[in-house]
This record gives C-alpha cells, sequence and structure tokens, in this order.
C-alpha cells in the first residue's frame, strides 16, 4: 500500500517542530550563557548587554509565538493533556504572562504574591476587575493546561492593548468553564467582527494607535476552543468597548 503523503498542515507542522524549535533554544540557550556566563565567555560592557538582553527577549518571543502555533496545531488534531487545572492558578499566571509584555514592574510584583485578596487589590489599582465564582473557585477544571492558559493569555493581552482604562475578567460556571474577558475600548464595527478571527488581519484604528501583534491570537483562540468543544462568542459596540466569552466543557 502506498504510504499517504503529508499535507499542507502536517508538513507546516513538522517545519514548525524540527526546523524553528532547536534553532530558536539554541540561539536562547547561546544568548542566555553570554549574560551569565562572565567567567566563560568573558566580561561585557553595559552596552553589549543591553544589546543582548534585547535579543534574548525577542528570541523568547519568537519561542512563544511558536508554541503557540504549535499547540493550536495540535489541538487541531486532537491531541491533549488532561489534567486537574486550579482555575485561580491558572488565571494568574496567564494574567502575569499578558502584563509581562504591557507592565513589566506589575507583573514582577505579583509573581510572589499568594493571597488572592492582595492579588486582586494590585489588579484593581491597575483598573483590572476579576471575579470568579461558581464551581471552578473551589473544583478543579479537567483539560489541557497549556491550551487553556494560551486561550486567557491571549484574552487577557487583547483586553490590555484595546482599552481605554479598565478591563473586567469573569469566570464562572457549573459545568462548562465560561470566561469572559471585557474592555472599554472603541469596540468592533460590526462589520468587522467576523474578521477578527481570521489568521493575519488586523483590524486598524488610528484611535488604537500602533497596537503591536500578527493577526494571529485570536484565530489561534477560536481554532483552540472550538477543538476543545466550545465556543468563542464577541459583544461589541463602537465606543462602548468589547467583550469576548469562552466556553469550553471538561475533558
Amino acid at each position: 500500500m502506498k504510504e499517504k503523503e503529508p499535507g499542507e498542515k502536517e508538513q507546516l507542522f513538522e517545519l514548525l517542530i524540527h526546523d524553528l524549535t532547536g534553532p530558536l533554544s539554541i540561539a536562547s540557550t547561546s544568548t542566555d550563557n553570554l549574560l551569565h556566563k562572565s567567567g566563560r565567555y568573558g566580561p561585557l560592557t553595559e552596552g553589549q548587554k543591553r544589546v543582548i538582553e534585547r535579543i534574548l527577549r525577542n528570541v523568547r518571543k519568537a519561542q512563544g509565538l511558536l508554541h503557540e502555533m504549535i499547540e493550536v496545531f495540535r489541538s487541531e488534531e486532537g491531541i491533549f493533556n488532561r489534567e486537574g487545572l486550579e482555575m485561580t492558578k491558572v488565571l494568574k499566571e496567564a494574567l502575569i504572562d499578558a502584563l509581562e509584555t504591557s507592565d513589566p514592574q506589575v507583573a514582577e510584583k505579583l509573581i510572589p504574591i499568594e493571597d488572592y485578596e492582595e492579588f486582586q487589590q494590585i489588579l484593581r489599582a491597575k483598573e483590572i476587575a476579576l471575579e470568579m465564582r461558581g464551581r471552578y473557585c473551589h473544583s478543579p477544571f479537567c483539560h489541557d493546561l497549556r491550551k487553556v492558559k494560551q486561550i486567557l493569555r491571549n484574552l487577557i493581552s487583547n483586553a490590555l492593548k484595546y482599552r481605554r482604562k479598565e478591563m473586567r475578567i469573569c469566570v464562572q460556571g457549573d459545568r462548562d468553564l465560561v470566561v469572559s474577558i471585557e474592555d472599554d475600548g472603541f469596540g468592533i464595527p460590526s462589520d468587522a467582527q467576523e474578521a477578527v478571527f481570521k489568521r493575519f488581519v488586523r483590524l486598524r484604528d488610528k484611535r488604537c494607535g500602533d497596537v503591536p501583534g500578527y493577526g494571529l491570537g485570536l484565530s489561534g483562540v477560536k481554532s483552540l476552543v472550538e477543538a476543545m468543544g466550545g465556543e468563542i462568542t464577541l459583544e461589541s459596540k463602537e465606543e462602548t468597548g468589547t467583550c469576548f466569552t469562552i466556553r469550553v466543557p471538561p475533558l
């Protein structure tokens, strides 16, 4: 029997894993060694250190984007790891990851905090409201940690980019996990709301300034959520903000 030729998706998947993961890992490790092993590689000037730190940050950004793309492809192939997720902890990690890009000082302040009320206090000072209710305040949600965290991180990052002042996160659900993330930004016109979920599509709005991104975040979130048997909905009106809501059943 003739072996089936791999399709375009499988070829891209193999390219991502084999041809990009290794070189990026070597670049990250080598750059980190230059920064932290001066005894072996020699001391750096302050200017050299700043340049190498910038290189390392961007290599790690590339690694993060690569890992997110791999998780999307894995989900489309039905590959999931079943774990019991403590949603308070998962949400905290996703928030810190998202804030590391937009507000690294706040992210650093949040990392050591274990008390939930103290954590919320710092968020409130930054106009981020967090509400958790329902079953998953205390009981684990069974699903794939990487995928759930990736979904939350992308939606939170999106709200942080487009809010004018405030954002709100609500986690609830008694069987399915339901998360709503709302910003008070300029909103998305009704005729453009379907387009935001397409790969490489970025809406341009002069009022928002130059917002960084590749147009992959929301398309990846939609692919992940649907592969997990859930759904994502969008409510938005111009000048009143945007709310994304995901519903994901347990695995």
